[in-house]
């Protein structure tokens, strides 16, 4: 090796060592930012020149150390991973807090309830069998009438209001994934140019993959690396971003047309009509909750709590209607339904129809003071078969939907903690490591600065002294 290339070689260790102190000091800096994975040099010895045919055959030194680029210490595995848990994380937890907004409506137990509402009903009955033909009690037995109807009327209304605002939270979630597909595109675009350039584009890559962790939650969505620093993001087996390429997606229906009981799917938006097949992320949540109901019983959450809701209301009417109608009121005349309940939808229109204590049916028809019909309608909430039982049924099963959902988010939240500390153990920063690699950093400075000091001076000694001695 001649003079100036130790100079060289000495060079080359200053700027791998300032090199490598940079990245340590970025990666210090980052250490609380959020999806920021560490960097590290990476360097080679350069070898030395290859030896001609009239070379000595002796071995020659290297010529220092190369910087070759700076490394991303991800783990592609563990990525997918992350992807793989947060899609699940996602499904479980627009699930589980529809289905706990669903059992929040019933307001049960409590007072202010339907089953409290039953219960001052019946005693409303009985009141109004132990004085038939008083109007106090009549008065008490139509306001509690009126008053179930009201509460189940406002259950099924609180059902409706539910379906609109998870339909409204999935089409949010669609149009985050169609904004994050958009960026992952862009990304890739500036990704592949800086990468051709041979620049670092460690940065762009960690904002990308957030973007792509946000699409598995929101759509379950797959991701395959490429060749050229690419990445393509499919949704349901089809590409969502292909390179610099996007297609949308979106929801069948609009939110001011859709209501309870509409078929609402995910659709490609230059393919209406056309569903989406996807089983993870919020939105694959989201739909399994606004499906319609079906004569199985499994349909979509909210569906069918109103289908309960109206079978609820219709037992209840048709129940006591049947006591109620040809029944004698306390004026002799006969007595028509109780309840009224018109359409397809009984819990919403379930309504009281007497008036006023002559139209109410007490009794059989024995007399002023017979109280036989009432007395029965008082004892209707008793039994396998009665409403309350039905209620009781209905309020059981959500129940246990509902936290069977949230036993399934709490797992599925788990092992998504479980994957992002896996990820973290790899990729996140250790301020003990990065401190150590910037002292080593350094102290290589250091060295690489008195070799170059000592060439220096051996070539002042050389050029400038050489001679001196003798004159």
């Amino acid at each position: 090796m001649s003079t100036f290339g130790a100079l060289n070689t000495a060079y080359r260790g200053l700027t791998a060592a300032q090199q490598g102190m940079n990245v340590a000091a970025q990666n210090i800096a980052n250490a609380a930012t959020e999806g920021y994975t560490r960097q590290r040099v990476q360097q080679s010895a350069i070898a030395a020149p290859a030896q001609g045919l009239m070379g000595s055959g002796r071995p020659e030194s290297g010529n220092g150390v190369s910087v070759d680029g700076i490394a991303r210490l991800g783990s592609g595995l563990l990525d997918a991973g992350v992807r793989s848990s947060t899609s699940q994380a996602g499904y479980a937890s627009a699930r589980s807090s529809a289905l706990q907004g669903i059992e929040a409506t019933l307001l049960e137990p409590g007072d202010n309830g339907i089953s409290a509402a039953l219960h001052n009903f019946w005693s409303a009955w009985q009141g109004a069998a132990n004085q038939p033909g008083e109007s106090g009690p009549a008065g008490q037995l139509l306001q509690a009438g009126t008053e179930l109807s009201a509460k189940i009327s406002s259950g099924y209304s609180a059902l409706t209001a539910q379906w609109s605002s998870v339909r409204g939270q999935a089409q949010d979630s669609v149009d985050a994934v169609n904004s994050a597909a958009a960026q992952v595109a862009a990304l890739n675009a500036t990704i592949r140019t800086t990468t051709a350039a041979g620049g670092s584009a460690n940065e762009l890559i960690d904002a990308r993959a957030k973007l792509t962790e946000t699409i598995s939650r929101l759509a379950g969505g797959t991701v395959r690396e490429q060749a050229d620093g690419t990445v393509d993001v499919h949704v349901g087996g089809n590409a969502l971003v292909m390179g610099t390429s996007v297609r949308a997606l979106a929801l069948s229906g609009t939110a001011a047309g859709d209501s309870l009981g509409s078929t609402v799917q995910l659709e490609w938006a230059d393919r209406p009509g056309q569903a989406v097949p996807v089983s993870d992320g919020a939105i694959a949540g989201a739909l399994s909750v606004l499906a319609p109901a079906n004569a199985g019983g499994s349909g979509g959450a909210i569906a069918e709590a109103a289908a309960s809701y109206n079978a609820f209301a219709g037992k209840l009417r048709d129940d006591v209607n049947a006591l109620h109608n040809g029944a004698q009121t306390s004026t002799g005349a006969v007595a028509d339904d109780f309840f009224g309940a018109a359409g397809a939808n009984p819990a919403l229109t379930l309504a009281v129809l007497p008036r006023s204590v002559g139209e109410i049916g007490i009794g059989a028809g024995a007399g002023r003071l017979d109280n036989s019909i009432a007395d029965k309608i008082s004892q209707l909430g008793t039994g396998t078969e009665s409403p309350d039982s039905l209620w009781a049924s209905i309020v059981t099963g959500i129940g246990v939907e509902s936290r069977g959902a949230q036993q399934r988010e709490a797992l599925a939240s788990t092992a998504e903690a479980s994957a992002l500390a896996n990820r973290a153990s790899q990729a996140s920063v250790s301020l003990d490591e990065e401190n150590v690699s910037l002292l080593t950093n350094q102290h290589a400075y250091q060295a690489a600065a008195r070799v170059m000091t000592a060439v220096d001076e051996a070539l002042d000694v050389l050029i400038n002294r050489t001679g001196l001695v003798g004159r």
